[in-house]
């Protein structure tokens, strides 16, 4: 499969956190990916450019919290993030760039 440029646009970026990490250890990737991506469009994306076989996707909408800039309420973006299962025996280093 070749990459496309809606591939890009899926995702957005990998998500490195403790609980990430923990998911890794389970053989799953944690990634920002675009508000409007579907599961079927995530799976797509991730097997196109990173080349694996994806078994499962879970994704997460965090609502965008409300923080206060210079005195002035305002709110953060929301956020969605999937949790894509890869098959047996495949792995992603996400520390490593596209």
């Amino acid at each position: 499969m070749s990459a496309k440029a809606e591939h890009y646009d899926v995702i957005v970026k990998p998500i490195i956190t403790e609980k990430a990490t923990m998911a890794s250890e389970n053989g799953a990737v944690v990634f920002q990916v675009a508000n409007t991506a579907t599961k079927p469009l995530i799976k797509e994306a991730v097997e196109a450019l990173f080349g694996v076989k994806v078994k499962a996707v879970n994704t997460v909408v965090t609502k965008g919290k409300t923080k206060r800039f210079r005195g002035r309420p305002g709110v953060r973006s929301d956020v969605k993030k999937a949790y894509v299962t890869l098959e047996d025996g495949m792995t992603i280093d996400v520390s490593t760039g596209l």
